[in-house]
């Protein structure tokens, strides 16, 4: 019995082959990993690990011992480079491992600037992986000047570790605001005047001609002419799936490796789930970038894989720490055509209503705990709260709950 391989072991594959155990699957149960450490947390590299506020051990999904007594077959620092869908084997280096059924969790890769843009100067960095955060820490000295490239939620992560261990921070943001991708203009206005406060330099709406230096970057020219100093450089501008070995071995492809609502792929015997997997949601295709999605689509994918036929249902919800500030994200604010504003108890308290048509679709919360629960109680419920009764601050974020309705206004609708 060849069993069950998973390919993958940051939290999605880790997830699934835990869940697999959890479900009484007796079989052999392989973990194949990329990297030396055993599966990790990344969010903390971009917050707590970058700011030395957490250590290793506290890194670590599971403990060490946990792969071994549960007899989980956990195979580091080995790329798979082949799936060889004929004989059902995988190959680490030149040694095929067989499965029955197999797992892609190969996640994502960080965008690089091309080499020639200087992009392989020593001092540019992006924050992927324990290996990346690990060679960038030396780098953080109190004086020494940061150039961060991007404007999304990682980037300001890492701006606000830069702030707070002293260092002279300038962020550059190709579109006309930062967070444009993922969020409204009253967020971005937000974290824009938070990053501001805090003495960060932030040029939207440039971009980068060419990273400079003489084998180590030193600056940047930027696409307006400016020309700004750099001890070293974060590279954040976002993720591409990683496909390869799996285009390769002719499985289908759609922004990431296409599966269907039970995260079964164009092979009846190898499924995928996590960042790196695309699936059908209420009319349309995603791929969800987050730890949530990450555990939730594994886990079913390890039930579909024992035989279950359950589809995929997901309940997005992320978050960002930056200085004092708690962003909590619930929904997925897709095709949003109206917002609405609803101010905390505190000045730095601010909570964003997303909706289409009458749908409530997502909340974006700073600070706001209480309407970050009550949008994600409604939105999970398919339910919706009319947006003059947020808009309205006589009533506590608790007591929208009370106007939550059931939703009539059918979900956007696009091909799949």
């Amino acid at each position: 019995m060849a069993g069950i391989v998973v390919v993958g072991a940051g939290q999605a594959g880790a997830s699934l082959a835990a869940k697999l155990r959890a479900l009484g699957y007796d079989g052999p149960v392989t973990l194949i990993g990329d990297e030396p450490a055993p599966p990790y947390q990344r969010p903390p590299l971009s917050k707590g690990y970058l700011l030395r506020d957490m250590d290793l051990k506290r890194l670590y999904l599971r403990a060490p011992s946990f792969w071994k007594e549960n007899e989980i077959n956990l195979i580091l620092s080995s790329p798979v480079t082949l799936i060889d869908r004929v004989s059902k084997t995988v190959r680490v280096g030149s040694e095929p491992i067989p499965y029955d059924k197999l797992a892609l969790t190969t996640g994502c890769r960080p965008k690089q600037i091309p080499s020639a843009a200087g992009g392989d100067l020593k001092g540019v960095y992006t924050i992927r992986t324990l290996a990346d955060a690990d060679a960038m820490a030396t780098e953080f000295r109190s004086g020494r000047k940061l150039l961060i490239i991007g404007g999304g939620y990682l980037g300001l992560e890492a701006a606000a570790v830069g702030v707070k261990l002293g260092l002279e921070i300038t962020l550059i943001e190709m579109a006309p605001r930062i967070l444009q991708r993922v969020a409204a203009p009253p967020t971005s206005d937000y974290f824009r005047e938070l990053h501001c406060s805090h003495g960060v330099n932030i040029l939207e709406n440039i971009g980068i001609h060419r990273l400079t230096g003489d084998g180590r970057v030193s600056g940047a020219d930027l696409s307006n002419g400016m020309k700004i100093p750099a001890d070293f450089v974060i590279v954040a501008i976002g993720v591409t799936p990683r496909t390869s070995i799996a285009e390769d071995a002719g499985l289908e492809i759609e922004n990431g490796i296409r599966t269907d609502a039970q995260g079964l792929t164009s092979d009846p015997n190898i499924w995928s789930a996590g960042e790196g997997a695309s699936f059908p949601n209420k009319g349309r295709r995603v791929r969800l970038e987050s730890v949530g999605n990450a555990i939730d689509h594994a886990e079913l994918a390890a039930k579909n894989m024992l035989g279950a036929s359950e589809n995929y249902e997901p309940k997005p919800w992320f978050w960002s720490d930056q200085y004092d500030v708690k962003l909590q994200i619930a929904g997925l604010n897709t095709g949003y055509d109206r917002i609405v504003q609803r101010k905390g108890d505190h000045g730095r308290s601010l909570s964003v209503w997303y909706y289409s048509g009458g749908r409530l679709l997502a909340v974006d919360a700073m600070n706001e705990p209480r309407a970050y629960m009550a949008g994600k109680r409604i939105i999970e419920a398919g339910q919706t709260v009319a947006p003059e009764h947020v808009a309205d601050l006589s009533k506590d974020a608790k007591a929208l709950l009370s106007h939550a309705t059931v939703c009539e206004v059918p979900s956007p609708q696009q091909d799949v």
